[in-house]
């Protein structure tokens, strides 16, 4: 089985328009790390340093990564990872 991962709007550019996409189980920062091999760009728009940046909420299974081992936390196969980047304006 695979991981499913869904890509918001704002990211979408950088897989072609797909909104899900799929890899191998991993750390979220493994995934990140595997969807930017896949798709250039990915990791410098959620990640600073070795940390997901601030405006940017990653979910497993419906659970914010950062009430578990936030970049850590492992991921299963069937899982699903949702990213959700903030959104402002005015």
């Amino acid at each position: 089985m695979a991981v499913t991962v869904r890509i918001p709007t704002p990211f979408q550019y950088l897989t072609g328009g797909r909104e899900k996409v799929e890899t191998s189980p991993d750390t979220i920062i493994g995934i990140v790390d595997r969807l930017d091999h896949i798709y250039p760009g990915m990791r410098e728009r959620l990640v600073a340093g070795n940390r997901i940046r601030g405006y940017i909420s990653i979910f497993l299974n419906e659970e914010d990564i950062r009430t578990l081992d936030a970049e850590d936390t492992q991921v299963g196969d069937g899982d699903e990872v949702t990213i959700i980047p903030a959104i402002s304006g005015g």
